[in-house]
């Protein structure tokens, strides 16, 4: 009898191990995704700064986004090189957007992907001790066409994609935001 209860109260301790042990992975992998979140929502905002950045700020392509031309933006694809890097080109009425195509995780001098700090001088904690992104985000910018009253004169939206990382690069977020100067 008394093996009997041991064996029993063994396996409830057994299954109350294995229920706290899932819990503590489950808080890990929301702390995880939320830090990933975060991260993707700096780039968004670092992205805000390179299109519409304060008035006292040194931003180097504050002409680029005017909200009316597209001129500086690639004809296809995105660019890797001088101001363009980051910019893709406007999407096309079919097919793929550009920024489904890009390789955010391409971290180069020529990737089609705009580093966090790149154009407004913005540092980001990646990649050091204790729980941080394992890197920091990235965001590519498009422009999109919108009719507006007058045909001859659209306005442009800028489509903004980031992207941020969890603690380790393989926990990723994606986010978007459309912007209008």
């Amino acid at each position: 009898m008394v093996l009997m209860i041991l064996a029993v109260v063994s396996i409830l301790g057994v299954g109350a191990a294995q229920i706290a042990l899932m819990s503590e992975r489950g808080a890990r992998n929301d702390r995880d995704q939320l830090l990933a979140f975060q991260s993707a929502e700096a780039g968004l905002v670092d992205a805000e700064m390179d299109i519409d950045p304060p008035v006292n700020s040194a931003s180097t392509r504050r002409s680029v986004f005017d909200g009316k031309s597209v001129v500086d933006f690639p004809s296809s694809n995105c660019g890797t090189s001088g101001n363009s890097i980051g910019l893709c080109a406007q999407p096309p009425l079919t097919g793929k957007a550009a920024w489904l195509t890009v390789d955010f995780s391409d971290t180069s001098s020529t990737a089609p992907s705009t580093a966090f700090g790149k154009f407004t001088g913005r540092s980001f904690a990646a990649g050091g001790a204790g729980v941080q992104p394992a890197q920091a985000p990235r965001y590519v910018i498009e422009p999109i066409t919108v009719q507006s009253g007058d045909p001859s004169n659209p306005d442009i939206l800028y489509r903004v994609t980031a992207i941020g990382y969890g603690p380790r690069s393989d926990i990723q977020v994606v986010v978007q935001m459309l912007y209008r100067i």
